[in-house]
């Protein structure tokens, strides 16, 4: 029994470290940790605004952007309202169009998403959205 516990013991240290590092790594917002980066405004069913700073995917010549964590409001958001806005140096109109199994395979080689970070993100799968202008 002695055993038991410290193996129970064990699992819920190892469980809020993991925690711990999701969180922390969540706190880090592409604006905390350099690079380009953009903000994406999303309305929600009662017609409110909310900005989402994302790092911008630039591939084959289309604007993409990757919800990496679990937490992913503003992915939904997209998908139920696909007319969003982005400020990158000025603001402009876009239709949030889900990518193709195709393209999310592209841009998952392409994009390079360490390993580490998927397990900062407890292993979240990444979504991604094509911005096609308005």
């Amino acid at each position: 029994m002695h055993q038991r516990v410290l193996a129970n013991l064990g699992l819920c240290i190892l469980a809020a470290a993991h925690t711990g590092c999701m969180t922390a790594f969540a706190a880090f917002q592409p604006e905390n940790v350099g690079g380009e980066t953009i903000v994406l405004t999303t309305t929600d069913a009662d017609r409110e605004s909310h900005e989402r700073v994302l790092s911008p995917i630039d591939y084959d010549g289309r604007l993409f952007v990757a919800a990496n964590h679990w937490p992913r409001a503003w992915y939904h958001r997209a998908l139920e309202n696909p007319d969003v806005s982005v400020t990158r140096n000025e603001t402009t109109d876009y239709r949030a169009v889900p990518v193709s199994e195709e393209e999310r395979e592209r841009l998952l080689d392409e994009s390079g998403f360490p390993l580490v970070a998927y397990v900062f993100t407890g292993f979240a799968p990444r979504q991604f959205l094509r911005l096609d202008p308005r």
